[in-house]
């Protein structure tokens, strides 16, 4: 059956993919909380940004996708097995340059080897994660400190922590540009009445802790970033543990987050407080050869 790529205004993109993604909402997370935020923050981007459905005849939604220049392509799940051929075929007129993309393990290896023939570039798997979920929080053992709303009087704190947690994560695939992202991150994380930041203070602070990109019943944490000097102690455990109550208490019905799985400690961490695993995604970069 033929199919035909869509590009949309963010303002019209959840009501072409929403349903959509909707059946898998959780797996689905990143993709909603990238809609939303270009939606109702225009500026969080500076580039122009991208979003895409893949479409059977009469409108069926088979995939989609979104890029926020300079970061990679997020792609959602297919139900169709031309999709990403068709998908990747308009992003390669926009961006034959592509950094990277991120998407479930069942699309991302075959789209990163799809680029691969398409651009001459060498593609590499540099992550594989795992989305979690909690509709109840398991409160862990208790820790010193309080936790607190972060605010623009921490900004060089933030700014600094949020560097370092781009860095040991890859910078999401932004060729090394920790810092443009980590200014990214804090712009909207603190410009947003849907998100925000949250800091853990013993003697000081000694955690940091974000949240943003509501779903239709839910939102997404991250990062969660504790310097080295102060990791051990229990304080992401905790920080985590009450900002997710709080999630709830507002009425969200679920919270999200996404785990690197070469770190088991913080995959350990987040189940005992009540995060379920959900589903898997990978992560690819292009090099010139």
């Amino acid at each position: 059956m033929r199919l035909a790529v869509h590009r949309h205004r963010p303002s019209e993109f959840l009501s072409r993919a929403g349903s959509f993604l909707a059946r898998h909402e959780a797996a689905e997370n990143l993709l909603f909380g990238l809609a939303h935020t270009l939606d109702t923050q225009p500026n969080a981007y500076a580039a122009p940004v991208y979003l895409a459905t893949v479409e059977r005849a009469g409108g069926e939604v088979v995939m989609a996708a979104i890029r926020t220049p300079p970061r990679f392509l997020v792609l959602s799940r297919s139900e169709d097995l031309d999709a990403p051929n068709a998908l990747l075929d308009d992003v390669w007129s926009l961006y034959p340059d592509l950094p990277g993309l991120l998407g479930p393990r069942a699309v991302a290896e075959g789209a990163a080897d799809g680029w691969a023939r398409r651009s001459a570039q060498v593609s590499r798997r540099t992550m594989a994660e795992r989305i979690y979920e909690l509709s109840r929080v398991e409160p862990p053992r208790p820790v010193p400190g309080r936790r607190r709303v972060a605010t623009a009087e921490d900004r060089v704190l933030l700014m600094d922590w949020l560097i370092a947690f781009f860095v040991e994560a890859g910078a999401g695939g932004t060729s090394g540009d920790a810092e443009a992202v980590a200014a990214a991150t804090l712009q909207h994380r603190l410009g947003s009445p849907h998100g925000g930041l949250v800091l853990w203070e013993d003697g000081g602070p000694a955690s940091l802790a974000g949240y943003g990109g509501p779903t239709p019943t839910g939102i997404r944490l991250g990062p969660v970033y504790t310097p080295p000097a102060r990791r051990g102690h229990g304080y992401a455990s905790a920080l985590v543990a009450e900002l997710s109550q709080q999630l709830l208490d507002e009425g969200r019905q679920r919270c999200f987050l996404f785990t690197d799985l070469a770190n088991p400690t913080s995959n350990r961490l987040y189940q005992r407080i009540g995060y379920r695993p959900v589903a898997d995604v990978e992560e690819y970069q292009f090099q010139r050869p």
